[in-house]
């Protein structure tokens, strides 16, 4: 554990509350509870209902080459990987990815990548309608059930002494005389925390502020399709210039994209066998995107005892990322694949 850093009782310093039990909330208040520290997390609604419910959830590492994350990215199917072993049953598929587009020739594959032939992609997806000039295949890709993940997240932070605070909204963050934060204000009373890591997406630059931190994140639609379809007919996560798709259940596929028509069209134009294949529902999610489209994770110079952790790519980031926050705000380390994502670039 680490030490009290104010001097006061034993546990100032040890004390993390998380505002916000999205998978990015889940996975820091996991990992800093399996780390030592005593943990609050909290949540206007249920954990994993809120824009996590609305992910599509692709794991990919797989093509990553620029960015303040990509090293970060990078890691993100290894960090799968050790979760499953840490947390059994964890509700992920490693499938592998499948991607081509309209251009007549590939693109450089990038690491983890290879581009396949007609004969390979049809091997892959074999209810494919037209042969492939060419695809990239990502071996190494996956996808999540968001909401599956997140809850097996929060299980693992109470198994190791978390206390876990749904169905409550956070309406500020409280600081001291000194200006340090002490925990947050809820409507149902306050909660006290050395440290308050705001992970809350969209909802996160309305906490900071009144403190006067500008935290520049806004909401951004994304949308998805549910589909009945017949059972097998994607056997890969499917990314095209019309859709990404993949299949969730026997008899249903889900689909990010932006018209239902134009999205029912383009999967019956591209696999045999969906002439029944039908709208089951769509959900519009207000994803929480960073003015660069970066995650914002760190501390905030400005007020003692802030952390942020907003990210695009919740779902392919959230192990890796909650990983490293926790070290940093456990062990009181810098952790060298978080640099660039600090808020202090904006």
């Amino acid at each position: 554990m680490s030490h009290s850093r104010s001097g006061g009782d034993a546990t100032s310093g040890e004390t993390v509350l998380v505002v916000g039990a999205g998978i990015v909330g889940a996975s820091v208040a996991y990992h800093a509870a399996r780390a030592g520290a005593a943990v609050t997390l909290v949540d206007a609604g249920r954990p994993g209902a809120g824009v996590t419910a609305g992910s599509f959830a692709w794991i990919g590492a797989s093509g990553v080459r620029t960015g303040p994350a990509a090293a970060a990215r990078a890691t993100a199917t290894r960090e799968y990987r050790r979760l499953e072993a840490e947390l059994p049953g964890l509700p992920v598929t490693w499938s592998g990815s499948l991607s081509w587009g309209a251009a007549d020739r590939a693109p450089e594959p990038g690491p983890g990548q290879e581009i396949v032939d007609a004969a390979a992609a049809a091997a892959l997806e074999p209810a494919l309608r037209q042969p492939l000039p060419w695809a990239v295949w990502a071996p190494g890709d996956g996808a999540a059930d968001p909401v599956g993940v997140t809850e097996r997240l929060v299980a693992g932070a109470r198994a190791h002494g978390a206390r876990v605070h749904p169905d409550t909204p956070v309406t500020a963050v409280r600081r001291d005389a000194a200006g340090r934060v002490v925990g947050v204000e809820t409507a149902a009373g306050p909660l006290s925390g050395a440290t308050v890591v705001l992970a809350a997406g969209v909802a996160t630059a309305a906490l900071g502020a009144p403190l006067g931190v500008h935290i520049p994140v806004d909401p951004s639609p994304a949308t998805l399709f549910r589909l009945r379809a017949p059972a097998g007919l994607v056997r890969t996560v499917v990314n095209t210039p019309d859709f990404d798709l993949r299949q969730v259940a026997p008899d249903r596929l889900l689909a990010a994209a932006d018209s239902p028509e134009r999205t029912l069209a383009a999967v019956r134009s591209t696999f045999r066998g969906t002439a029944d294949v039908e709208l089951l529902g769509t959900r519009v999610g207000l994803r929480p995107m960073p003015a660069d489209g970066e995650p914002i994770v760190g501390p905030v110079a400005e007020v003692p005892g802030l952390y942020v952790a907003v990210l695009h790519s919740a779902v392919t980031l959230a192990p890796a990322v909650g990983r490293l926050v926790a070290r940093e705000l456990v062990d009181g380390t810098v952790e060298p694949l978080l640099a660039g994502c600090r808020l202090d670039r904006f």
